[in-house]
């Protein structure tokens, strides 16, 4: 099966894919699992760029999180990147449930860190 992306104008076209390597990547810059992170309204700047940054890493190892806040500032605006994102994320879990099957993967012992 082909992985999918989920693209996002920034400079240049990008491509979001929050795979395994990405999900680890987001559990070790803010040190909590995934399903810890609030997606609603308590989301923190510093949390979106870390999530969008390990979402593009894997097609430009340059970037880091201040870097793409500054692509997002830049180029796009919050609303724009924060609804691709969303999106990616959905993917990444199978679709709309992608939080609640997040949560559920995590009060099963997938995805926590011992």
């Amino acid at each position: 099966m082909a992985k999918k992306f989920t693209p996002l104008v920034l400079d240049k076209v990008r491509n979001l894919r929050y795979g395994m390597v990405a999900l680890t990547k987001i559990e070790k810059n803010l040190g909590k699992p995934l399903a810890k992170l609030d997606f609603g309204e308590e989301m923190t700047y510093s949390e979106i760029a870390n999530i969008l940054w390990a979402g593009l890493v894997h097609e430009d190892d340059t970037l880091t999180p201040e870097k793409v806040a500054e692509l997002v500032d830049d180029y796009s605006d919050i609303p724009t990147a924060v609804a691709a994102m969303g999106e990616a994320i959905q993917e990444a879990f199978g679709g709309k449930n992608a939080q609640r099957t997040a949560v559920q993967s995590t009060e099963s012992g997938i995805g926590t860190q011992p």
